[in-house]
């Protein structure tokens, strides 16, 4: 048996990026994730790879595009403001569909901003975020033990569908210490790399490139893109439904926040409510039809972030007006309570019955 570490979610991301291959990281350092470049630097020579800080974030990421170019298992890391500055080299990765794992630690905003917690880097994560029609898969983990399944799965995702992938957390994730169990890694899953530059021998040369001056050619480059998305969206969705059997009304909520939710159902379960809550695991592709199924069968539901209202409108595009969609955030760093969002469902709910009842 196979006994439990008690590791930081940072550290506990690192080393499962290691057993589940990566053998180069290239970053920048930037609270609330300094944990993970720091275990790298030690850890990643023990097993033969390679770790260099970077002179800045936007040097990291074109350092990610290229050793994913020569057929590295290649990740970097950072927070938010920090990944704003790797924009435009993801919007190259992307377009040159190569695989690698990008971490981002969210840290409140806009600007600087603050070193605490947030969950406001969901547009950028889940729309691109940098120029051009592209999209990451984008992984929100709940647990330091599910960033570190996540995270060991990241790496052959991004091989499989030559396509970056984005594993998202929050300053607590990434601080907090919890017991982690390793999965076994079976090894890399086999597939074709026929997007490696490792020297034309008996072959044509293969070219990484993105720049396409024939409108047409780029046109179809767009198409091909598009079709790979759209494979992803079918096969990859990931989401976890806890207690929504018999529930009357719904927490929609990720990471951290689902936690705080999970809680609340737990508190309020005994009293006679009849709440669940259904916490997206793949940010992108987002759930949309299971929340829309979801929603034929509930009162309301009550989207939690720690952000002013990312994902709520994803929430709604998923439920289509089936069920009324309600909206509690925080931000700046600051944790909603469960107090507080214990707080607001009720008050929510109350409100409609007062309605039915009117």
């Amino acid at each position: 048996m196979v006994e439990p570490v008690l590791m930081k979610g940072n550290e506990a991301i690192a080393e499962a990026a290691i057993r589940g291959g990566c053998r180069y990281f290239f970053g920048y350092p930037i609270t609330p994730q300094n944990e993970i470049p720091e275990y790298m630097s030690w850890r990643l020579p023990e097993v033969g790879g390679v770790f260099l800080q970077a002179e800045s974030e936007v040097a990291a990421i074109n350092m990610v595009y290229g050793a994913s170019g020569a057929g590295g298992r290649v990740m970097t890391s950072s927070s938010s403001p920090g990944i704003s500055l790797k924009q435009e080299g993801i919007s190259y990765i992307a377009a040159a569909e190569l695989p690698c794992v990008i971490v981002n630690m969210v840290r409140g905003g806009p600007g600087l901003g603050g070193i605490q917690p947030a969950q406001s880097d969901y547009f950028q994560a889940t729309r691109g975020g940098g120029h051009g029609d592209y999209r990451l898969i984008v992984l929100g983990p709940g647990t330091v033990q599910e960033a570190a399944n996540l995270m060991m799965q990241a790496f052959d995702l991004a091989e499989k569908y030559r396509n970056p992938v984005m594993l998202l957390g929050d300053g607590v994730l990434g601080q907090m210490m919890e017991p982690v169990v390793f999965p076994e890694y079976p090894g890399p899953a086999p597939v074709e790399k026929d997007c490696v530059t490792d020297g034309a021998k008996g072959r044509e040369p293969r070219i990484i490139n993105t720049l396409m001056l024939d409108p047409d050619d780029l046109y179809r480059h767009n198409l091909k893109l598009q079709a790979k998305y759209a494979r992803i969206a079918e096969n990859e969705v990931r989401y976890e439904e806890y207690l929504t059997e018999d529930a009357e009304w719904v927490f929609v909520a990720y990471g951290t926040t689902a936690r705080i939710c999970k809680s609340v159902v737990d508190q309020i379960r005994p009293e006679g409510y009849r709440v669940g809550v259904f916490r997206p695991i793949s940010l992108w592709p987002f759930p949309k039809a299971p929340l829309g199924d979801l929603a034929g069968r509930v009162k309301g539901m009550l989207v939690v972030e720690m952000s002013m209202g990312q994902m709520v409108d994803d929430a709604k595009l998923a439920v289509e007006c089936k069920a009324p969609v309600h909206f509690y955030g925080v931000a700046g760093g600051i944790v909603p309570s469960r107090a507080d969002t214990r707080k607001k469902l009720l008050h929510l709910m109350q409100a409609v019955k007062g309605g039915d009842q009117q």
